[in-house]
């Protein structure tokens, strides 16, 4: 006797050779059996990590717009469920959901409660997590996710409440899928307007300090060391370079000393420069502007839309 196993029964072989009505009944009663999982090629799609690359939610006006969850989350499947392994909220990671429409109940601090079910219905996989924080049950919210492969990449929805009181859609997709932008033609010679110690606040009563002190051009590079200084203690601190490469500019940051994130210089002039990459998580777009006060403002945001986090900064005596 041939057992029809997932390792010696191709769906793709075995439509060819008896026909795809034929064979998609026989491989479904396999499935039944155990022994090939239903839509197991189609869930993998959804593994990996996601980027948001932009959002699709209808009639969102330009400064409205925002990911419809993390910027970056990831997934992976296995048979009869997905597993969110991060970027889905809440802090809880690798959260197993079926598809069978049980019950998945996760635990997380100050007795937050959350209980997710899930299904897979027509290339679509779908979550809904209820949450209730404290020991009154009563006070509990529902977020309601959907994702859907697409040939642009996965489109992820999300509805808040039920019924709904928001909802958003933005589409996402693997880093490697997303195209870099081509660099701007220029020398480190180009931003020597950008050199110097600059220094800003923040906060009501101006209780934060911002500073980035850029070195003059020199060898193809500009180094900067950034720091922030929240009532009177370091909270946050960021290596910069800007180099030369292949004939553009690459502004490299390293926040708090982690790993570096590239940016390439996408467009310039003499008071204004913006590096770009579509890749990163947040931010995407990085923007020095020098107004004609001699005032150095940065910027950072997403490549459309949104609403970007300004600094100012004074040039230091």
């Amino acid at each position: 006797m041939t057992v029809l196993t997932a390792e010696r029964l191709s769906p793709t072989r075995f439509t060819i050779s008896m026909g795809a009505r034929r064979a998609a009944s026989l491989l479904a009663i396999i499935a039944a059996l155990g022994t090939i999982p239903l839509h197991a090629e189609e869930l993998s799609a959804l593994g990996g990590e996601w980027v948001y690359v932009e959002d699709r939610t209808e009639g969102r006006s330009l400064e409205d717009m925002t990911p419809p969850m993390s910027s970056t989350f990831s997934m992976r499947s296995e048979e009869g469920a997905v597993i969110l392994v991060k970027g889905h909220g809440s802090g809880f990671k690798d959260v197993r959901v079926a598809l069978d429409g049980s019950i998945t109940e996760v635990t997380g601090k100050e007795a937050e409660v959350a209980r997710y079910t899930g299904s897979w219905t027509e290339g679509v996989f779908k979550y809904r997590t209820e949450y209730t924080r404290g020991s009154d049950a009563t006070k509990t919210s529902v977020i309601s996710r959907e994702f859907r492969p697409t040939k642009d990449g996965l489109v992820v929805k999300a509805v808040v409440g039920d019924p709904a009181t928001y909802e958003s859609v933005g589409l996402y997709r693997h880093a490697e899928d997303i195209e870099m932008p081509t660099p701007a033609k220029a020398t480190i010679d180009d931003l020597a307007w950008m050199s110097g110690a600059w220094v800003g606040t923040r906060g009501a009563n101006g209780t934060t300090t911002i500073e980035e002190r850029w070195s003059p051009p020199s060898g193809g590079s500009m180094l900067a060391t950034s720091r922030t200084i929240s009532r009177g203690r370091l909270s946050a601190f960021e290596y910069l370079r800007i180099l030369e490469r292949e004939g553009g500019l690459v502004y490299i940051a390293q926040p708090g000393g982690n790993a570096p994130t590239e940016f390439v210089m996408t467009e310039f002039d003499a008071t204004h420069a913006v590096f770009e990459n579509p890749r990163h998580d947040y931010p995407k777009r990085i923007t020095y502007t020098l107004s004609a006060e001699g005032d150095l403002t940065a910027t950072i945001g997403f490549l459309i839309g949104g609403t970007p986090r300004k600094f100012e900064f004074k040039r230091e005596p």
